[in-house]
């Protein structure tokens, strides 16, 4: 016990996680609103609009000052998302070759200002670089006040414009005809989704943060499905997914926390999407295993049913082998799970000849439900 608070009494370890809980929560809210408005794009392309704005950060202040450099991907990544919103809604280019277009653009300016800040700023931009794909381990406490006011910004616009929000990621059609000015609620919406982005870029980094805006929210989407439900449990996904990966990276070796949490969240959209009701691939397999199997059997009674109706005797004991034929398969399972429902019942008829099954009264009201044109069925003696 005294070594695991040892542990986490760390400084290092204290920030890793304290920025992961940032991270978790801020991804998993906003990465809500980019999953159901189907721009899961849309990560991708701002994470990677932030490469030249951390560089122009970093060429303003003249070292590697967080504020500057989290101001500075801010503003690129908020542009490229306004420029994909005047590409879609100014021609006939859908949302994600405008996310395509946006992310192209801005990431090879980033690139090109990336090189030449390494060719020529000398020793003074080492570690630049680790935004690619984050280095957690730099942290500090001073960090973490930057990204909490980024994070608390962005909570505070998602509170306040919550219901606008909600009908604009819905039915954005039905929000312009109350008034809404739709276009201007999107542009704030996605702009506040930048902010997600910004916080882990030195977490996770530019290259792997469209996956923690999306996959917290994907695997809640599994799940639940109210948005409210939705939002807070993505943001406990994105926790999770966020603390997982840091004590992993803690633990271990040389082990990259960014991928880690990647990782992590990776894991939880897998299970959510095997294992969760009504959405689970496991679950939607088993439901169809069970209607498959409802269906075998609905389509033994009628065969029964019409052996007695060929008969005209509701009592008509039929023979399991010739049903067997009849179907080209083995249906004992499906005569033992209508027995169990009460519908058919072994018949002591013959039976040296094999065993035999009967209609019950219920087994009888429920065939004539299904098949009514059998409703003259004889009330035929028992054949017990």
């Amino acid at each position: 016990m005294s070594a695991l608070l040892d542990f986490l009494g760390d400084y290092t370890i204290q920030n890793v996680l304290l920025g992961a809980i940032l991270l978790g929560v801020v991804s998993g809210v906003l990465g809500s609103f980019a999953v159901l408005r189907q721009q899961s794009l849309l990560g991708d392309t701002l994470s990677h609009a932030a490469l030249p704005g951390i560089c122009l950060g970093f060429l303003i202040a003249g070292a590697r000052e967080l504020p500057a450099i989290l101001g500075g991907a801010l503003v690129t990544a908020m542009l490229a998302a306004l420029a994909m919103l005047v590409l879609t809604r100014s021609s006939r280019l859908k949302t994600d070759a405008g996310l395509g277009i946006a992310l192209s653009i801005f990431f090879a300016f980033g690139v090109v200002l990336l090189t030449y800040i390494q060719g020529t700023a000398g020793a003074s931009q080492g570690g630049l670089d680790s935004f690619l794909f984050g280095q957690a381990a730099a942290i500090l406490r001073s960090d973490l006040y930057v990204m909490a006011a980024i994070a608390a910004l962005a909570l505070a616009l998602v509170l306040a414009l919550w219901k606008e929000f909600k009908l604009v990621a819905f039915d954005p059609g039905f929000a312009a005809t109350l008034g809404l000015p739709v276009l201007v609620l999107e542009t704030v919406l996605t702009v506040t989704i930048a902010f997600a982005v910004v916080i882990g870029l030195q977490m996770v980094g530019v290259v792997l943060m469209a996956s923690m805006v999306i996959a917290p929210a994907v695997a809640a989407r599994q799940w639940v499905r109210r948005l409210e439900t939705m939002v807070v449990l993505a943001a406990l996904f994105g926790v999770v997914s966020g603390v997982v990966g840091a004590l992993i990276s803690a633990a271990g070796r040389n082990l990259a926390t960014g991928p880690l949490i990647i990782l992590a969240a990776t894991v939880l959209v897998i299970v959510s999407m095997l294992l969760a009701p009504e959405r689970g691939i496991l679950w939607d397999a088993l439901r169809r295993r069970r209607q498959e199997r409802r269906l075998e059997a609905d389509r033994v009674l009628a065969t029964v049913y019409d052996l007695a109706s060929h008969h005209r005797d509701r009592r008509y004991a039929a023979e399991e082998s010739m049903i067997d034929a009849y179907h080209g398969m083995a249906t004992r399972p499906a005569l033992s799970r209508l027995s169990k429902r009460g519908l058919v019942q072994p018949s002591r008829h013959m039976p040296e000849e094999g065993r035999h099954w009967v209609l019950t009264d219920a087994g009888l009201d429920e065939a004539r439900r299904r098949h009514p044109d059998g409703q003259g069925l004889g009330q035929g003696a028992s054949s017990d």
